[in-house]
């Protein structure tokens, strides 16, 4: 599986920003990523900060 380019606090940037009201169309355009992108990302680590979210991927690569 392909790394991912974006580091785990863009990730949370990302979602945090469609949590402040941005629209999702937008966040996608600006980080040129796909919307089901965006979608897995906020089920996955929704409320997590950068280091929780790299510990559920260590946990998961176990």
């Amino acid at each position: 599986m392909k790394a991912s380019q974006f580091t785990d606090a863009q990730k949370a940037f990302i979602i945090k920003q469609g949590e402040d009201g941005t629209t999702v169309a937008e966040i996608c355009r600006k980080a040129e990523i796909s919307q089901a992108t965006y979608f897995n990302w906020k089920k996955k680590y929704s409320g997590m900060m950068p280091s929780e979210m790299k510990r559920l991927r260590e946990l998961e690569q176990e």
